[in-house]
């Protein structure tokens, strides 16, 4: 499937269009990924396993069934984000249909049949932004494990959000009040804006004894408001039995199916690389959720933190991604990073060594970005442009007491207590050297001078 094609009912085969004759099949990647992810996610991972025919009329779906697990899904149990999760199991997915065409609705199967992973958790998120941030933590993890894009936008991930209200404050499932599912949420904020209107309309139903329908809604995003579609099944309603088409499934029996293998050859997760960043580097929670978030610039900084020697450098390097680089891309995003690991590592040494003031190298990473330096590395650049700040102790004492000559009246300010006077004379040894003097020994070097002056 083509998650970008535009052109309805191109992306078909027989078996997805339910033509007479043809039957179903498993697909063993999509079965593996959810396996990856249930260990991922700490999850009991079942040996055997079936699917199940989900009989009730199914527009979008061309045999009028949807092939799903019930009894026995891949996985049970397991947590992500902090939010307890209470199965993993595939099912197909049906086609799109479309209703804003006039009164009639179309339906396009390009996505029709393919594998769809579903993933349900307890009841324990309570309010909005847990809901959102948890449909966050799962598109990281689907990204991290390569088993999709997870884009919501095109389709490749959607959230449906199952909201009660009630009064009792222990979280007791039992005394929830009646389950309204909100489907096809298609952007985290969209969840966030549904579940919050939502709560507030069964809420107020409630207040004004009404009562709330179990029913299944979806989500207006020019109005914000939730709609209904249809009265919500029970899983009774569905009339689940095994599916007599597809042959039933035993893990172990797969050969490259080992548990322990796929565990042990999990990635670092998304959970995992936080602590790291966050205990081997010092980051602030931010800008190590920048660079788990961010797959360009987590793959720059770990390229650049090999090439550097020592901490020191290496979390001075994470300022300059943070603000410099992560900035720049802001401009031009699809463009990627336009300097490479080792001219940037370069970079960071010379600051370190106080070769290069942060001026001069924000100005070299702006004159390799937009391409008026090219082949160069960032010492030619500041050799070039005249940028290596230069240490010679006696050379600077004697541009600074003839800058203070220059300036008497600014002089009688500094010793009348305007410390603006000072960064004026700061500012006139920055100029004079073209930034060739680091601006911490310029000011060191200036008080000394300027105290000792009667």
């Amino acid at each position: 499937n083509d998650p970008d094609e535009v052109h309805p009912n191109v992306n078909v085969c027989a078996i997805c269009m339910g033509h007479p004759g043809t039957l179903p099949t498993i697909n063993k990647q999509a079965v593996k990924h959810v396996i990856r992810i249930g260990a991922a996610v700490g999850g009991a991972i079942a040996d055997f396993t079936e699917w199940d025919r989900k009989n009730y009329f199914y527009p979008d779906i061309p045999k009028s069934y949807q092939l799903s697990q019930y009894a026995h899904p891949l996985v049970k149990g397991g947590s992500l984000g902090g939010v307890a999760l209470t199965r993993i199991h595939l099912e197909e997915d049906t086609a799109s249909s479309l209703h804003d065409r006039g009164d009639f609705s179309l339906v396009d199967f390009n996505r029709s049949s393919l594998p769809l992973m579903e993933l349900v958790t307890e009841p324990v998120i309570h309010d909005a932004k847990t809901a959102g941030n948890f449909a966050r933590e799962l598109q990281l993890l689907l990204r991290y494990m390569g088993a999709g894009d997870a884009n919501m936008e095109k389709g490749e991930m959607r959230v449906e959000a199952n909201i009660s209200v009630s009064k009792d404050k222990t979280g007791d499932p039992k005394k929830f009040g009646k389950k309204v599912e909100v489907k096809n949420l298609n952007s985290f904020k969209s969840v966030e804006r549904a579940v919050d209107f939502e709560v507030k309309r069964q809420i107020d139903l409630l207040e004004r004894g009404e009562m709330v329908i179990q029913e299944t809604r979806g989500f207006d995003e020019t109005t914000g408001k939730t709609f209904s579609q249809r009265v919500k099944e029970d899983s009774n309603d569905y009339r689940y039995f095994p599916d007599p088409d597809l042959p039933k499934l035993f893990i172990s029996e797969i050969p490259d199916f080992n548990l322990e293998t796929i565990k042990k050859e999990l990635p670092e997760l998304p959970w995992e690389k936080r602590d790291r960043y966050k205990s081997i580097y010092g980051m602030k929670d931010e800008d190590a959720e920048m660079f788990v978030q961010n797959e360009i610039l987590r793959t720059f900084f770990e390229s650049i933190a090999e090439k550097l020697p020592n901490i020191v450098e290496q979390k001075l390097s994470i300022n300059y991604i943070t603000s410099d680089i992560a900035g720049l891309m802001k401009k031009i995003p699809a463009e990627g990073i336009k300097i490479s690991s080792s001219y940037f590592a370069e970079l960071i040494t010379m600051i370190s060594a106080s070769e290069l003031s942060s001026r001069s190298a924000k100005d070299i990473i702006a004159l390799i970005w937009d391409g008026t330096e090219t082949g160069r590395s960032p010492r030619e650049i500041a050799n070039a442009h005249g940028m290596i700040q230069k240490n010679d102790p006696e050379a600077l004492k004697k541009m600074i007491e003839e800058i203070i000559a220059s300036n008497p009246t600014v002089l009688a300010d500094y010793k009348a207590g305007k410390q603006a006077a000072l960064q004026f004379f700061v500012g006139q040894i920055m100029k004079l050297s073209k930034g060739s003097v680091n601006p911490a020994t310029a000011r060191e070097t200036l008080l000394q001078i300027v105290d000792n002056l009667a």
